[in-house]
């Protein structure tokens, strides 16, 4: 396996990314899109999710294709970020055909970072905005760190944030990433490595090796906000792969495996942790290699969140590059 060219979700060609925070609010919305609707589903395995549109995801509901994705900061007040996409889309003609009407599909999910030390005091609510912003910076290049959703993201010890990757399998067929890691627990082990290390291409995340030894400690440190639904870490999977909406389903599964390799503990009561899978492509390819390669993209992307993440004034934890 090797990485893409850009090492980023965007080197599954059709897809582009768009960003858009506010550094007051320590808040923003990120939007996955193409030129054509794709094929998506989902799977959460978190017991406190945060979504729109989720339903009709499953592959025995009749909508294929998707227009965008959406992951956004703002708890529920996030929701709101799919309606200024949807806006967006509606302008471009963009959208499910209902006679003379086009609907746009937009699922989205949405973390917690309401306690981040941000200005939340606003008047009308601000996601909309974000959201339609996120849409017309859509592009092929995709920041990471402190951006978009992932502006105002923690973990338990470091800074939160947004990251992708992605690898070329044997048979040309490319998987990617692109993640918002905001979990109750750790992305770093207790001696300061990662736990995603055993998944690192190169020193993408440091080159900092592996740390066995901290699986064996007694108490790992958690979110001390960390109350039902104050957390998530929410992902996309992709590949230029052909797949069904069922088999794209089986690919949100494997990647959530990633997830578990990444982030100690994962999963839990608190999280809403969700992987979107999406098939934007004709190549064909192994669904077995696809769903083990966005596990690997997973585990990867999450670790580049927190090492990519920058300071900024008012933040509650550090930075990992910065200690």
């Amino acid at each position: 396996m090797k990485a893409g060219p850009r090492n980023s979700i965007t080197d599954i060609s059709a897809l582009r990314v768009g960003h858009a925070q506010d550094d007051a609010l320590k808040s923003g919305a990120t939007v996955l899109t193409a030129d054509a609707p794709f094929i998506a589903s989902v799977h959460i395995m978190g017991g406190a999710p945060g979504t729109r549109e989720i339903a009709l995801l499953d592959p025995d509901k009749s909508v294929e294709g998707v227009d965008a994705l959406v992951l956004s900061g703002g708890s529920a007040f996030g929701l709101d970020a799919a309606s200024g996409v949807v806006s967006g889309l509606r302008a471009q003609g963009r959208g499910f055909a209902v006679g003379d009407m086009r609907v746009p599909i937009v699922p989205a999910a949405i973390i917690f970072d309401l306690l981040n030390g941000g200005q939340k005091d606003w008047g009308d609510n601000p996601y909309a905005a974000l959201g339609r912003a996120a849409l017309d910076a859509a592009g092929e290049d995709v920041a990471e760190g402190s951006v978009g959703a992932g502006t105002g993201a923690t973990t338990a010890t470091h800074k939160g944030g947004l990251g992708t990757a992605s690898v070329v399998l044997d048979d040309g067929v490319t998987v990617a990433a692109l993640v918002v890691a905001n979990p109750i627990g750790t992305v770093v082990t207790p001696a300061g490595k990662f736990w995603a290390a055993q998944s690192e291409f190169g020193e993408e995340f440091g080159g900092l090796g592996g740390d066995a030894a901290s699986y064996g400690a007694t108490r790992l440190p958690l979110k001390t906000d960390a109350g039902e639904g104050a957390n998530t870490t929410i992902a996309i999977v992709a590949t230029d792969a052909k797949l069904t909406k069922a088999q794209a389903k089986r690919m949100a599964v494997a990647a959530h495996d990633g997830m578990a390799r990444a982030i100690v503990p994962s999963h839990t009561l608190m999280d809403g942790d969700l992987v979107f899978a999406v098939s934007a492509g004709d190549k064909q390819g192994d669904p077995l290699m696809v769903g083990h390669a966005a596990a690997t993209c997973l585990a990867r992307a999450i670790a580049r969140a927190v090492f990519m993440a920058t300071p900024a004034d008012g933040d509650v934890l550090p930075c990992f590059r910065a200690l």
